[in-house]
């Protein structure tokens, strides 16, 4: 099995055995306050070298930094979210060091300077979950999603690309509960999870990328 497939098995396993619920208030859903809790609520798994993840910024202003240097790991939360009341995920994100343009759709150029996965998992079983991943593209993709190179059970969804620019903070909003029904044809009205990650041990390269936090909302 290879080494970004049992990254993405090994977190979704995890993610089988405790959810955690989170409550809403005012129609939001805090999933990463790095700004305020930095990275106390978060686990990290790592699969051989391990990227690395801190917080940077000063008081009122931080956020994640993350830097991968030939490394393979992720940061992830188990948490339940309600996405009949909250489907939408927000978060910014910048690519501090792109990654050259790689063909993603293979597994020799399966790495991303940034990603964030949405995991479901239906049946309590690591084989049946299923994840989405926004990721930040390192090339000028011709298609708006392809399954990851390693498994079908990852959907990867371009919404930034080499053409966006480097060191500058974009903000995103996807419909999540919208997103799981138009990739893999179910519906779904929870998720079990939340992933950050970011990798450059297929090309043996050099990424990084800074997050601000991630929350769902009602709109």
């Amino acid at each position: 099995m290879d080494k970004i497939f049992q990254a993405i098995l090994g977190v979704l396993i995890v993610f089988v055995f405790i959810s955690l619920p989170v409550v809403s208030q005012n129609n939001i859903v805090s999933v990463g306050e790095f700004s305020k809790m930095g990275l106390s609520d978060w686990e990290q798994k790592t699969f051989g070298s391990e990227t690395l993840y801190i917080i940077e910024g000063q008081a009122g202003s931080k956020y994640l930094y993350a830097s991968a240097n030939n490394s393979a790991s992720a940061i992830y939360k188990k948490v339940k979210v309600d996405l009949s009341k909250t489907p939408y995920l927000n978060w910014s994100w910048k690519i501090d060091r792109p990654l050259p343009e790689l063909n993603e759709q293979t597994k020799e150029g399966d790495d991303y300077s940034a990603r964030v996965y949405v995991i479901v998992n239906r049946r309590l079983s690591p084989w049946n979950a299923k994840a989405l991943n926004y990721i930040w593209s390192s090339n000028k993709p011709t298609i708006s999603s392809w399954p990851n190179a390693f498994t079908n059970k990852t959907i990867m969804i371009p919404l930034r690309t080499s053409l966006d620019a480097n060191q500058e903070w974009m903000s995103e909003k996807v419909n999540v509960k919208v997103d799981f029904e138009e990739y893999f044809d179910i519906r779904v009205d929870s998720i079990d999870g939340v992933a950050i990650m970011v990798d450059s041990d297929n090309s043996g390269l050099q990424a990084a990328a800074s997050f601000g936090d991630l929350y769902f909302s009602s709109n």
